[in-house]
């Protein structure tokens, strides 16, 4: 299927951006939800939460709330970016920044920041799909390496038409296998007043306060803010918005965003797969002497499921790996090419030429993410997807609230970004993981004792980021004004806004906000 979405829906010439990294800007509600869901919700997901509830308990639901809160968010945000984008041709968020405040510097920092938080997310695919293998018991490193080079080979030929084509089935296996799973397990297991009560006899028995089927009062606050912090953080990634501005137009995006909540009912769904390993006896698996909490879910399946629908769950997380992989490796490459190829490379490049260079990194991206994989400690690349989150929020002042407010100045929002990244690397190194010994990048659950509080609260550090990066950039901002710095000049004001048929709001779109 993604050698043949090269001919699906095929325009004259893919030798352009808007055709290989974008799709033409010409996908429909349909293929705009399943491109968009199988972006989000990655292999990565499927494994990792139910992980996390398997180990934590109630902790690991905090991706439920996140998700409901995320799509009323990126409504008020993503609709307009499409808008400008749509106008300008813009195809990364650094492009309207860069239009936006006139500062290359800054539009430089914003991809490079997209840029370093989306590889270890790439990775983390190959992280899911290692745990199925090892969960069949293959071990060795080939599978993927032969996965990685079929994703490489039709994403270079098709570009974002073939995980757009792909996410159909993806998607279709994902909610066939869940939906089973949630109803032939219980059954077997005895119910789910039986699940529950398995999951509180574990939580109950381990000498950690901050698990169990309830919250504390330790970790609620880390629930609320690790949950808001993650919807602000997901529409930032450059492949969100790769998906969102493939829309053909604004309606779509608005019909989406009512629509994909549907995929929150089944991350529910996905989660309490934790707490039915724990009434299963299920045990992950052990290498080297470290236990692989990942594959708790694999293990889980080929323990309860008869032995050809366990192949059928298998297939749905490995392609659940290669859709938000192949649409990560094409954003990170329009990053690199309309960011730093096109502004500080080759100023003239063609349309050909920008798809070329695009076509060449997001292989090298790929790459790239299987070495991380065969020469780094898996655990690295989640810890390495830990600190990505906290990255990519500092870049919401210039992207999210740019899109608002030209108030800012851009020295400011430099400024902020610095800070916000300084103040979260320096608390995300505070933080101890005493299950595996680590002493620095345990977690993202900041001990407010480490700011002098009398208290064993936790927060998200990524949060607490974010409000540094807010204080500093006003504060830069109300200085440079007062110094009467010069800021840059607004590109997005230039040119005539238009409608498109079914898009009566373009026309409307005012990006003057206050100064």
């Amino acid at each position: 299927m993604g050698f043949v979405a090269a001919r699906w829906r095929r325009p004259n010439d893919l030798a352009s951006l808007n055709e290989w990294g974008l799709g033409g800007r010409s996908f429909g509600s349909w293929i705009t939800w399943f491109l968009v869901g199988g972006d989000l919700y990655t292999a990565y997901t499927f494994v990792a939460v139910p992980a996390l509830v398997f180990s934590s308990g109630a902790l690991g639901f905090y991706a439920l709330p996140y998700t409901v809160v995320v799509y009323p968010l990126v409504f008020l945000v993503l609709a307009r970016m499409w808008s400008v984008s749509h106008v300008h041709g813009f195809v990364t968020p650094a492009d309207f920044v860069r239009a936006r405040f006139g500062s290359p510097t800054l539009a430089l920092a914003i991809a490079i920041t997209g840029l370093v938080a989306t590889m270890p997310y790439i990775a983390l695919q190959l992280v899911g799909i290692e745990a199925v293998l090892k969960a069949m018991g293959i071990t060795g490193h080939l599978p993927i390496v032969i996965a990685f080079a079929i994703l490489a080979a039709y994403t270079y030929q098709s570009g974002l038409r073939a995980p757009a084509l792909i996410a159909f089935v993806k998607d279709s296996l994902i909610y066939i296998v869940i939906l089973a799973a949630v109803i032939y397990i219980p059954a077997k297991l005895g119910g789910w007043d039986s699940i529950f009560d398995a999951a509180k006899a574990k939580f109950a028995a381990t000498p950690n306060p901050n698990d169990g089927i309830t919250l504390t009062a330790a970790n609620q606050l880390q629930y609320i803010t690790l949950a808001f912090g993650s919807a602000l953080a997901l529409f930032l990634y450059p492949h969100s918005l790769t998906g969102v501005l493939a829309s053909k137009n604004r309606n779509v995006i608005k019909r989406n965003m009512s629509a994909l909540p549907a995929y929150s009912f089944l991350l529910g769904l996905i989660a309490l797969l934790g707490f039915m390993a724990i009434a299963a006896g299920t045990k992950p698996v052990t290498a080297d002497g470290k236990v692989d909490t990942n594959t708790i879910v694999p293990v889980l399946f080929d323990q309860m499921f008869p032995d050809w629908f366990a192949g059928v769950a298998y297939a749905a997380v490995g392609i659940g790996a290669l859709v938000p992989a192949a649409i990560m490796s094409i954003a990170a490459a329009n990053l690199f090419t309309r960011n730093i190829y096109r502004e500080y490379i080759n100023k003239d490049a063609t349309d050909a030429q920008e798809a070329n260079v695009s076509k060449l990194v997001s292989l090298v991206v790929k790459v790239g993410a299987v070495l991380c994989i065969l020469l780094l400690d898996p655990q690295f690349s989640i810890d390495l997807q830990l600190i990505g989150g906290v990255i990519i929020l500092q870049t919401l002042p210039a992207v999210a609230l740019g899109l608002y407010t030209r108030w800012f100045h851009k020295g400011g929002l430099i400024a902020g970004w610095a800070a916000g990244l300084a103040a979260g690397m320096w608390m995300l190194y505070l933080i101890p993981n005493p299950a595996n010994g680590k002493q620095h990048f345990g977690g993202s659950a900041f001990g407010l004792q480490n700011l002098g509080f009398d208290t064993t609260m936790t927060i998200y550090a990524g949060f607490l980021a974010l409000i540094v990066n807010l204080v500093v950039a006003v504060i830069g901002t109300l200085i440079f004004r007062a110094a009467k710095v010069a800021d840059g000049e607004d590109a997005t004001r230039r040119g005539d806004y238009f409608a498109d048929e079914g898009d009566p709001d373009v026309k409307d779109l005012d990006l003057a906000g206050s100064h």
